[in-house]
C-alpha cells in the first residue's frame, strides 16, 4: 500500500518539508484555485507536480477534479461542461497523473456540525451531531419536510437546543455547515442556501441517477483511451441532507456505480469512514465485493451514537475493524500482483484525524492536522506491517 498525504497547495498550512518528516510517498491534492468547470491547463499541472517532485514526492492521484453542479442537476446545455473535463482529464495523464477521485454529491462536499468537538483526551474532532442538524434544517433553514428526516425524540431534541442557543452558537453551526461546500469560492446566509437549495428541488434520486449515468458516459471512454482510473468518493454523511439525496452511500449504490459503466475505468474511492458512519454497512466485506475496482483507500475511523449523529474516532478505535479492512485491501494488491499487474499496490491515506497538541494552537483545514494524520499513519503502517509477514 503506497503511503500518500492530502495537501491543500496554497490554502494549506502545513509545509511539504512537515509532510516530509511523516514518512508518505506521494502528495494527493488538486489544483483548489480554478473554479469549477473551467480547464486545468498543463501548465498549471506541471508547476504543481515539480513543486511536489521538488519536495520529494510524487504526485499520482488528483483529489478532486471536481463535478459542476450543473452536471449533477443535469441543467441546460452540457457540452462545454463534458469537454472542459475531458480536456482537464488529458493534461493530467500528459504529466503522467493517471488516478483521479472525484464525487457525485449534491452542493456539498462533507457535512459536520462540529469542526472542534472535544474528545476525552483534550484533543477536538470533526463530528456530525444529528440534534443539532435537526435543528439547523427545522429551526433554521426553516425546511419544513425536514421533520420527516428526523425521529420523534432527535426533533425534540433539536427544538431545545435551538430555543437554548445563542446567536454565536448558530453562526458557528452555520459556518461548520458552510465547511463542507468544495473550493473556496462561495459560502452562504441562510437566505442564500435556502436559494441554492432551491435549484436541487426537482432532483430526486432517480434524478441524479440519471445525470450520474450520462456524466460516467461522457467521460469514462476518455479515461480509457487515456489509460486514467476515475474513482468516486462515498457520500458523507451516507444520507440524505438538506432534502439532497444521496447515491453513493453502501454496497449496493456502489454496486449501481459500477454496472452503470462496465469498464475497470470506472471504480472507487474506498472512504472507510464515510461507509462507517452508516450502521447498516459492513465497510470490509463493501471491501472485498468491490476491491478489484478499488482504485485509492480514504482510512479513517467514526465511532457512532443510535440517533444518529458520529464523531471521528482513532484510526484504530472506531467501529470499523480496520485491521480487518486493510487485510482486504492487501489480499486485492497480492491479486493484482499475482496476475502480472505492475502497478498491484494501492494508494491510500490517513484520513482526518484529532487536533492534538501543537496542532491545537495552529490555523488548520478543518479535519487536516499535521500530528493527528501522523498518527493515524503510523497505526496504519504498524497494521500494514504486520499483515504483510
Amino acid at each position: 500500500m503506497i503511503e500518500s498525504w492530502r495537501w491543500y497547495g496554497e490554502y494549506d498550512t502545513i509545509a511539504l518539508s512537515e509532510v516530509a518528516q511523516t514518512g508518505a510517498r506521494e502528495i494527493v491534492t488538486a489544483l483548489h484555485d480554478i473554479p469549477y468547470g473551467e480547464v486545468w491547463q498543463i501548465d498549471a499541472i506541471a508547476a504543481r507536480k515539480a513543486q511536489i517532485q521538488n519536495a520529494g514526492f510524487e504526485w499520482n492521484v488528483v483529489e478532486s477534479l471536481p463535478v459542476h453542479e450543473r452536471i449533477k442537476r443535469g441543467e441546460g446545455d452540457l457540452a462545454q461542461l463534458f469537454a472542459n473535463y475531458r480536456q482537464s482529464m488529458a493534461n493530467l495523464a500528459a504529466e503522467g497523473i493517471k488516478t483521479i477521485c472525484y464525487n457525485f454529491m449534491p452542493l456539498l462536499d462533507w457535512t459536520r456540525t462540529d469542526l472542534a468537538a472535544p474528545v476525552s483526551t483534550g484533543a477536538t474532532c470533526l463530528r456530525f451531531d444529528a440534534v443539532k442538524m435537526a435543528a439547523f434544517e427545522i429551526n433554521i433553514l426553516g425546511r419544513r419536510a425536514a421533520e420527516d428526516d428526523y425521529p420523534e425524540d432527535v426533533r425534540q431534541r433539536a427544538v431545545a437546543w435551538f430555543q437554548k442557543s445563542t446567536a454565536t452558537e448558530r453562526d458557528n453551526l452555520l459556518a461548520a455547515i458552510m465547511a463542507g461546500l468544495p473550493g473556496a469560492f462561495e459560502r452562504f446566509d441562510v437566505a442564500g442556501l435556502r436559494n441554492v437549495l432551491e435549484s436541487y428541488k426537482h432532483i430526486d434520486r432517480e434524478a441524479l441517477r440519471a445525470n450520474y449515468r450520462r456524466f460516467l458516459q461522457e467521460v469514462v471512454p476518455t479515461a480509457e483511451e487515456l489509460g486514467m482510473r476515475l474513482c468516486v468518493h462515498q457520500d458523507d454523511p451516507p444520507r440524505d441532507i438538506l432534502g439532497l439525496p444521496r447515491i453513493v452511500s453502501n454496497g449496493a449504490d456502489l454496486d449501481w456505480v459500477l454496472d452503470a459503466y462496465d469498464s475497470p475505468a470506472n471504480g472507487v474511492t474506498l472512504c472507510a469512514g464515510s461507509l462507517g458512519a452508516n450502521p447498516d454497512n459492513d465497510v470490509p466485506a463493501i471491501a472485498a465485493k468491490v476491491a478489484e475496482r478499488i482504485h485509492f483507500v480514504h482510512l479513517r475511523n467514526v465511532r457512532k451514537d443510535p440517533n444518529g449523529s458520529f464523531e471521528e474516532a482513532d484510526h484504530l478505535g472506531g467501529d470499523t475493524d480496520m485491521v480487518a479492512l486493510v487485510r482486504v485491501i492487501l489480499q486485492e494488491e497480492a491479486r493484482r500482483r499475482d496476475i502480472g499487474r505492475s502497478d498491484h499496490e494501492i494508494p491510500f491515506r490517513p484520513d482526518h484525524g484529532h487536533h492534538m497538541l501543537s496542532d491545537l494552537a495552529r490555523d488548520l483545514i478543518p479535519g487536516y492536522p499535521l500530528i493527528g494524520r501522523l498518527r493515524g499513519l503510523s497505526e496504519l503502517r504498524g497494521v500494514i506491517r504486520a499483515l504483510s509477514y
